[in-house]
């Protein structure tokens, strides 16, 4: 697939209903299920596990809130101002509310569909919020391609070993760039040599188990490479055949999480005929945000192309092959690794697994295994570090408020390494601790196995 997917372009001579799908009304929200609005009993059990509830207090801030909110917009009740606009964007769309929620209210399903009706809404009138130059040129015309990424990368791992970021940063020059790759300059980690493309296929080493696809994606791809090469040899020492199918492309997640659905639902299209060809028994994704959008596959579909009964057995058919890679590990049955790590780590919980995929135990369990290995408990290790996706960027006060609530949880328990499941915390936390002033390594779960599995040892002063 070429690298041309872009914002779709509506003219907004149309008008707001010229917008929006053809199975959903001219208003906000209107093509929604309604039921899903109803199954909220406002019970109010969700808002201690809400993470900008819990930073302001503020009801509107809070899940059950937002769903009255958007309620109240589709009703005709209310409209939506930039004042109900700014309680909805400061959700993180974490689904911690999800977890805490005793009635089932799938609330994934009430907040994105509703940003995405909005933004088509926006669009027709020619006001989209991701129609600025951000959006256009940095979130979807470079992060969703790993190409491009590396090729923008390339200064910037140029400037880390010459240690030309450290003076521009100590001489305060970061601060002449735009606000926004300001932050974007602060959140890159120190580039790892990520190695070579991985090759089409890797053998299994000893007898046979599985045949799977690996899901590199875009982001992931350009910064975590080395992740992927230790996912993969993780893969095999468990006897699974690698496979990396060429013709997948990003998620989808950085799209359909700022409105953005319908290049979304293109990508979602050229992942399922890539996945579908490689005939595999699972797709492994080791990055719990598009695990979370790829598993989404089949319920995207339905919102977006309703009457598409042929494209809703595709994705979901596409969908029912994914597996978070602790999570297949977990069903596989571990082959134990034999190499000691002696470290004292502590295990943040990646909101997209712990919430939208209900994954908890899988990854501690794995990470158990591993000899020598201490694992420490930590406090409210389910609330959402600040990053979620691109929100770090869009609100960034929020988003520092609560990486400083994450970080002094993380180093309360005193820990030799910091060890996440998804390439956006890793960055956040990474982040952190270059501004408090503190090296401690931040690692995948796969990253310690495959250190134990080859007998090498962590980058950790022993």
């Amino acid at each position: 697939m070429s690298n041309s997917i872009t914002q779709p372009v509506i003219d907004p001579a149309a008008g707001p209903a010229a917008a929006l799908p053809a199975a959903s009304t001219a208003r906000i929200g209107g093509d929604i299920d309604y039921e899903r609005f109803l199954d909220c009993v406002h019970c109010g059990l969700c808002t201690a596990a809400c993470p900008t509830y819990l930073e302001t207090g503020d009801e509107n801030n809070g899940p059950r809130g937002r769903i009255y909110l958007m309620r109240s917009v589709v009703d005709g009740r209310l409209d939506l101002t930039p004042k109900v606009e700014g309680h909805l964007d400061l959700c993180l769309d974490c689904r911690a509310c999800e977890t805490a929620c005793p009635s089932g209210v799938q609330y994934g399903r009430l907040i994105e569909p509703f940003r995405a009706s909005q933004r088509r809404a926006d669009a027709a009138l020619n006001r989209a919020k991701n129609q600025d130059w951000f959006h256009r040129t940095i979130l979807y015309g470079i992060f969703p391609f790993a190409g491009r990424m590396r090729a923008a990368l390339v200064p910037a791992r140029l400037m880390q070993w010459l240690k030309i970021d450290r003076l521009l940063e100590t001489t305060g020059m970061t601060r002449l760039l735009p606000q926004r790759l300001q932050r974007m300059q602060s959140f890159l980690p120190k580039l790892q040599p990520g190695g070579s493309r991985l090759p089409d296929f890797l053998p299994a080493i000893g007898p046979k188990r599985a045949r799977v696809a690996l899901f590199t994606g875009c982001v992931a791809d350009a910064v975590f490479r080395h992740t992927h090469w230790a996912t993969a040899r993780v893969l095999q020492q468990n006897g699974c055949e690698v496979v990396v199918p060429r013709q997948q492309v990003c998620c989808g997640a950085i799209h359909y999480h700022s409105g953005a659905d319908l290049p979304a639902m293109e990508l979602a299209k050229t992942n399922a005929a890539a996945f579908d060809a490689a005939g595999v028994d699972a797709v492994i994704v080791n990055v719990a945000g598009c695990g979370s959008m790829l598993k989404d596959y089949g319920h995207i579909a339905h919102e977006l192309e309703p009457q598409n009964a042929a494209l809703h057995e595709s994705l979901a058919r596409c969908a029912s092959k994914m597996r978070d890679v602790s999570e297949f590990l977990a069903e596989l049955g571990l082959i134990p690794p034999r190499g000691e790590i002696k470290l004292r780590a502590v295990y943040q919980d990646a909101c997209h697994l712990v919430h939208a995929q209900r994954i908890r135990e899988q990854p501690r369990e794995l990470l158990a295994a591993i000899p020598g290995l201490e694992l420490v408990p930590m406090a409210e290790p389910e609330i959402c570090c600040g990053a979620a996706g691109s929100y770090n960027l869009t609100e960034p006060e929020m988003s520092d408020r609560l990486a400083k609530r994450k970080l002094e949880n993380l180093l309360a328990t005193n820990p030799q390494a910091i060890i996440t499941a998804n390439v956006g915390c890793s960055m956040q936390i990474q982040s952190s601790l270059r501004r408090a002033g503190r090296e401690i390594w931040v690692a995948h779960p796969m990253e310690l196995l495959d250190l134990s599995y080859r007998g090498l040892k962590p980058p950790v002063p022993s």
